[in-house]
């Protein structure tokens, strides 16, 4: 048997550990919890005394993490459900043991026990008000691979895609693979019986599970197989089975390939082989504990084709995919327009809904053959047939997308999950959409169906009213209604995501009252005290209560920013993190830039999620009680790097940088801020009062004791070399330049290339006038803001784009006039002006007309000059696309620049990690390093001898030069430079 690596993932020993350890008693208990089971979480006098006592037992038995401390409880409220429950605290168990022990303690004080994966479960089974399991900290590891036997022994909490990665070589895959395949644990799956789009080939995670050890509610070990004489059950489970042989033969719905409701206590008859590791599956955390699985693993096709169908509308979708099924198709997946939110339908074929069919075969050829076979036999209006990896991935995404995508109506309206993933046969798909869609009108709400129509399993978000008492009786009375229709066609509730508390309540409707009473009854066999996940499947609570809405403010928030997207109210931006958890990937996307923080740490604090759930948690004030000066928010907020990678790459848009800037305004209002704000928050202050003494002010930069002095009175890292000024500004530079009337565009003179770049200035214009591009500066004085907004210094950065937007008021095109271009070099700045100044400045006109007229370099030459050839230069470039560019700008005339430049090759994704004033701050050096090391310079290391080094962005070229020794260019010099002649 061959050892696989262990402990893969992210790098969770390297965060600032803020907000965890045993002796954290900060704010140990505040308020009340919500929701049914157990103690409440925190509060005073009892309360807050049984959560003291509890972590004093937990530390002294526990070798893991134990954390009561008001960070953990708050990260762990919620997971990518309607539901919110307050927890007492979040323990990392190392071992079973771990676990055995926490079981003990919390049976002797009568707390619940939920155990938590990735905390992507969509119907509210991974919150408690107890003591969280959290396994993907120390138990996530793949302790084993055996490609002769095809199988694995894994740890809960190894995430899907590290198992896949790793038996990969062996030419091996895992079958189920949820859209949350690169988060998602193995245990989250387990207690799920999670599914994924290729469960048309490859099943369940039930058909997947060769055998579990699980540690029960009463501390022993059970080893699940198949076969009684293979395992080790609760007392009574076998004499169960046989007193109920009746009930469970004919109690279940059959010839249903997606049931995933309720107990699979009908595994356990002697007709299927009395597999008790299958009746676990989907158990959602109420009968044990997983520690240690043992699953199959599928044989992976060579090679891979996926053929895109696209039909009319999502009914006639439906009902040409059960035609597909028995041409052995891989997947067979539906979707419809209205969640395709790419400019030109990303590519796909005509249509108002697809079917994405993927085909297996040992070549290319073979699987390319297969899917046109299957695009022949679809009867679609038109289809599309992909086979090479990227072009397969590219239409993925949009696919995988969908789950939080679908979060928002194309309106911008809210929608919610509850009624995520119904399934029914897959023959009555066609008509039970039909019925779907008239009881969603009738009931007035709107949701758009997608997902795994090869088994019947639909998923859908629904602009539910979750805010107002009208809107949760709404909410209600159509799940109910929506039950019926799914019974009276055969179908299951759950399809994929099991009941959770959505749908508990209402498996009588599916299963009748005697067979769920046998549900209590099971789960008693296997936790007698009741302590396992109280509130979920057996005795469940009501699905409309503890909904996570309600603690959330009633009116709007006093902001600085506009929220023109979430209507003016900072909890609606907060709530568009639905916990999909996008943003938890241990390893960046190619080009994806979402969450290098995350990354570097392992923390859940520091991704975008998890701030965004302390966001929350600020906003309800019942955990985190002191509002905008909280010091939880604030530390977990420290190590974002307002890279704004979550505002393009997380599929709801969340925008942790905007959210930072407004809370640290409010929290460092009227108080005294750190030293950093003050000395690169203000840059452009300082530098415009340097310029005169650059070359003295260089001269002590070099000496180490001034140096050093300087770095601690500014609050900058030690281990940061102070980037040279230019003793000739670009802007001093161009005194007794002709300005040239009626110039085409206007060239933006950021500080960065003001003072400390002016090269790259310099070179834009030659290369612009090559082009035939007269360029213009303006006359005043300008700036965007940047430094001002990172820091949170709002009330400044307003001042100074006032002052702005009078300095270009003459060039913004008043009185019908069209505004000319304005040039920006520096990345940042340019997502300053598109993104931010009309946020800050809502109601001032000209703040849209300026951000309307930014373009970056590559834009501006492609607007203005279309048939101007740059100069070819034929090199491979490396280095990497700004993660604003990537985030707010976009890079599509970049690439098409480069390609015309013949400069070869792709940019890295991800952060550099210095990311403005970010890595310069004290306190930020491992985390900028670690998230330089994500990307940026193993792709710089690795590039041939002659690559050309590209980085736009001055923070991007001043991380390469610190920590590689290399010097990148911007775009614009390398043009410059191929042109010839003087500079």
């Amino acid at each position: 048997m061959a050892d696989a690596a262990k402990g893969q993932g992210p790098k969770s020993e390297r965060g600032s550990g803020r907000g965890s350890g045993r002796d954290s008693e900060r704010g140990s208990g505040h308020g009340p919890g919500r929701g049914s089971g157990g103690v409440r979480a925190g509060g005073r006098g009892p309360e807050r005394g049984l959560s003291r006592e509890l972590e004093r037992e937990l530390s002294r038995v526990v070798r893991g993490r134990v954390d009561l401390g008001v960070t953990a409880r708050a990260l762990t409220t919620m997971d990518a459900s309607n539901y919110r429950r307050v927890p007492l605290g979040v323990v990392a168990p190392r071992d079973a043991d771990d676990v055995a022990a926490v079981l003990g303690v919390c049976r002797t004080y009568g707390v619940p026990v939920v155990p938590r994966g990735g905390g992507t479960s969509i119907a509210g089974q991974a919150t408690g008000t107890g003591i969280v399991l959290d396994f993907t900290r120390f138990m996530r590891s793949l302790v084993s691979v055996d490609a002769a036997t095809r199988t694995a022994v894994v740890q809960p909490g190894v995430v899907l895609d590290v198992l896949r990665d790793a038996v990969a070589p062996h030419g091996l895959t895992f079958g189920p693979d949820p859209s949350t395949h690169s988060r998602c644990t193995l245990g989250g799956m387990i207690g799920n019986n999670a599914c994924g789009a290729h469960s048309v080939a490859w099943g369940t995670m039930a058909d997947n599970v060769h055998e579990l050890t699980v540690v029960g509610a009463g501390g022993g070990t059970h080893r699940l197989a198949r076969g009684w004489q293979n395992s080790t059950s609760p007392v009574g489970l076998r004499d169960f089975v046989i007193r109920h042989l009746s009930a469970l033969r004919t109690g279940y719905p059959q010839d249903l390939p997606r049931r995933i409701s309720g107990y699979a206590m009908d595994a356990l008859l002697p007709e299927h082989g009395a597999d008790l590791a299958r009746a676990f599956c989907g158990s959602e955390g109420t009968l044990g504990v997983v520690t240690e699985a043992t699953v199959r693993l599928v044989e992976s096709p060579q090679a891979r084709a996926l053929a895109v169908l696209g039909y009319a509308d999502e009914s006639a979708a439906a009902e040409a995919a059960p035609a597909l099924l028995p041409h052995g198709p891989l997947t067979v997946e539906g979707m419809a327009a209205d969640l395709v939110r790419v400019r030109g339908g990303a590519g796909l074929p005509r249509g108002g809904a697809w079917l994405f069919v993927e085909t297996g075969g040992a070549t290319e050829a073979e699987a390319r053959s297969r899917a046109g076979e299957l695009a022949r036999r679809g009867g679609a209006l038109d289809s599309l047939v992909v086979s090479d990896p990227a072009g397969m991935r590219a239409l993925w995404r949009i696919r995988e997308d969908a789950a939080g995508t679908a979060t928002r109506m194309p309106d911008g309206t809210e929608a919610w999950p509850g009624w995520e993933d119904c399934a029914v046969p897959p023959a009555q798909l066609g008509p039970y959409l039909r019925e779907f869609r008239a009881l969603l009108n009738s009931y007035g709400l709107h949701g758009t169906p997608y997902g795994h129509f090869g088994d019947g399993c639909i998923h859908v978000r629904i602009d539910f009213d979750l805010l107002t008492p009208a809107g949760i009786g709404r909410f209600r009375a159509f799940s109910e209604d929506l039950a019926d229709l799914v019974v009276a066609h055969g179908g299951s509730l759950s399809g994929e995501h099991g009941d959770g508390q959505a749908r508990a309540e209402l498996l009588p409707k599916m299963y009748g009252p005697e067979l769920v009473r046998l549900f209590g009854e099971f789960k008693d066999l296997w936790d007698p005290d009741g302590i396992l996940n109280p509130g979920v499947l057996a005795r469940p609570a009501r699905l409309d209560e503890n909904l996570r809405f309600e603690v959330l403010p009633r009116r709007p928030v006093d902001v600085e920013f506009g929220y023109a997207d979430d209507g003016g109210d900072f909890s609606a931006a907060v709530r568009r993190c639905v916990g999909v958890a996008k943003c938890r990937t241990s390893q960046g996307g190619s080009g994806d830039v979402m969450c290098p923080s995350f990354r570097a740490t392992g923390e859940e604090e520091h991704s975008t999620r998890g701030r965004a759930r302390l966001l929350h948690e600020m906003l309800a004030g019942e955990v985190v009680t002191d509002g905008w000066r909280s010091s939880e928010v604030r530390d977990a907020l420290d190590l974002c790097l307002s890279c704004k990678g979550c505002r393009s790459d997380c599929p709801v848009g969340v925008d942790m940088a905007t959210y930072k800037a407004e809370f640290l305004h409010h929290h460092y209002e009227g108080r005294r801020r750190p030293a950093a704000h003050y000395a690169l928050g203000r840059l452009p202050e300082w530098l415009r009062l340097a310029a005169p003494l650059a070359r003295p002010l260089n001269a002590a930069a070099r000496v180490g004791p001034l140096a050093a002095l300087a770095k601690r009175f500014a609050g900058i890292a030690p281990e940061r070399a102070i980037p040279p000024l230019t003793p000739r500004t670009f802007l001093s530079g161009l005194r007794g330049r002709p300005v040239p009337g009626g110039a085409a565009v206007l060239l933006w003179p950021d500080t960065f290339t003001n003072h400390l770049s002016p090269e790259v200035g310099r070179a834009a214009l030659r290369v612009l006038s090559d082009a035939g591009i007269e360029a213009e500066l303006p006359a005043g004085r300008v700036c965007c803001g940047l430094t001002y907004v990172s820091t949170g210094q709002l009330d400044r950065a307003k001042v100074v784009l006032r002052h702005t937007l009078d300095a270009m008021e003459p060039y913004l095109g008043a009185g019908g006039e069209e505004a000319r271009p304005v040039v920006v070099l520096e990345p940042s700045c340019a997502a300053a002006l598109r993104a931010d100044l009309p946020e800050l400045l809502p109601d001032d006109p000209r703040a849209a007309r300026l951000a309307a007229s930014v373009r970056t370099f590559a834009e501006a030459l492609e607007e203005c000059a279309p048939d101007w050839r740059p100069p070819r230069l034929d090199r491979p470039v490396a280095g990497q696309t700004h993660c604003h560019q990537h985030a707010v700008l976009g890079d599509a005339a970049e690439r098409r620049l480069r390609e015309r430049a013949g400069l070869a090759g792709e940019l890295s994704g991800g952060c550099c990690g210095l990311a403005g004033n970010f890595g310069f701050e004290r306190g930020h050096w491992e985390v900028s390093l670690a998230c330089a090391e994500d990307q940026l310079l193993p792709s710089v290391r690795a590039a041939a001898p002659g690559t050309e080094i590209l980085a736009d962005g001055y923070s991007c070229r001043t991380q390469l030069a610190q920590l590689a020794g290399h010097r990148a260019r911007h775009l614009a010099e390398v043009l410059a430079e191929g042109l010839g002649g003087e500079g």
